[in-house]
C-alpha cells in the first residue's frame, strides 16, 4: 500500500470492510447521544437532495428521533428535512420519495432562488462578475443559511452529509454543505453507504443514480465523476485499502492535499499545515 494511502486512510478512520447493522447502530447512537448531552437541541435539521447521502442521514436522524422520543416521552424531539430548490429541481421527485422513505416528522420548503440571484446582483454592482462555478458555491451556502435559520428557531442542530469519499476529494462548498453542527456518515465511503441503504430499505433509484451536485446552471446534472476525473469505485477502493491504477491514486491524492484546508479550521499563527 502506497504511504500515502495509508495517510488518508488512518485521517479519514475508514474500514476497509464494515458490517451495516453494526454502522447504522453506531450512527443512531451517536445522535442520539449528541441530542441528551446538549438538553437545549430538541430537533435534527437536514436539507434533502434526493441523493444517496441525504437519504442516508435523513434515515439515521429520523430513526435516533424516533427513539429518543420513545425513550424519553418528550415530543419536542422532532427531524425537520427541509427541501432548498433553487427554482425548479430536476430530480424533484427523488427528493420526495427520500423523505417519504425517511418518514420525516416535518418537511419545509426553501426556494433559494430569490436570494442566491439577489446576492449575486449584490456583488456584480461592484464592477465583476461572478462565474456559474462561483454561483453554484454561494447556491450551496445558501442552502446553508436557511438550514441554519431554521435550526436556529426550532431548537436544532444542522446534520451534514460529509463522508470519507468527499472528505478525501473535498468534493463540497466550503461554508456551504461543507457545514453542519454533526455528521454522522463520517467514516464511511460511497460503496459504504449504499451498504447501508440496501440494509434499511431505501429504494434502490436512490442511491444507484449517479451522483451529482447539480450546482451549475450552464452545466446541469454534472457527474461528480466527471468533474474529479476519478471514480466513486476508484475513491473507495483507495480507502478501503485496495489496489488503484496510479492515475487514480494521483488524481485522489492530489484532490486530497489541495483541499486540506477545507477540513482545517480557519487558519490561525500557529498552523503549518499549509507552509
Amino acid at each position: 500500500m502506497r504511504a500515502k494511502q495509508q495517510e488518508i486512510i488512518n485521517t479519514l478512520k475508514v474500514k476497509p470492510e464494515i458490517d451495516a447493522n453494526d454502522e447504522i447502530r453506531r450512527s443512531v447512537e451517536f445522535l442520539k447521544r449528541y441530542l441528551k448531552k446538549y438538553p437545549f437541541l430538541k430537533t435534527l435539521v437536514l436539507g434533502i437532495s434526493g441523493g444517496q447521502d441525504s437519504t442516508l442521514a435523513g434515515k439515521l436522524s429520523q430513526m435516533a428521533i424516533a427513539e429518543l422520543r420513545e425513550e424519553t416521552g418528550d415530543d419536542r424531539y422532532q427531524f425537520i428535512a427541509v427541501r432548498l430548490p433553487y427554482g425548479v429541481q430536476a430530480d424533484e421527485s427523488d427528493a420526495l420519495a427520500a423523505i417519504k422513505f425517511m418518514n420525516a416528522d416535518k418537511v419545509f420548503r426553501v426556494d433559494i432562488e430569490a436570494a442566491v440571484d439577489e446576492a449575486v446582483k449584490s456583488v456584480e454592482a461592484n464592477g465583476i462578475q461572478v462565474s456559474d462555478f462561483n454561483k453554484g458555491n454561494v447556491k450551496a451556502r445558501q442552502r446553508m443559511i436557511a438550514q441554519y435559520a431554521i435550526a436556529g428557531e426550532m431548537h436544532g442542530a444542522v446534520v451534514g452529509t460529509d463522508h470519507a469519499a468527499e472528505a478525501v476529494t473535498g468534493f463540497y462548498t466550503k461554508y456551504g454543505d461543507g457545514a453542519a453542527d454533526i455528521t454522522p456518515l463520517w467514516r464511511l465511503d460511497k460503496r459504504q453507504g449504499k451498504q447501508l441503504l440496501n440494509k434499511l430499505g431505501a429504494p434502490k433509484h436512490l442511491y444507484e443514480k449517479t451522483p451529482t451536485a447539480d450546482l451549475e446552471d450552464n452545466r446541469p446534472a454534472l457527474p461528480d465523476e466527471v468533474a474529479l476525473g476519478v471514480t466513486y469505485q476508484d475513491i473507495d477502493n483507495y480507502l478501503e485499502g485496495k489496489a488503484v491504477s496510479q492515475k487514480a491514486a494521483e488524481t485522489i491524492e492530489s484532490w486530497y492535499d489541495k483541499t486540506e484546508h477545507k477540513r482545517h479550521t480557519p487558519i490561525n499563527v500557529y498552523d503549518t499545515f499549509w507552509q
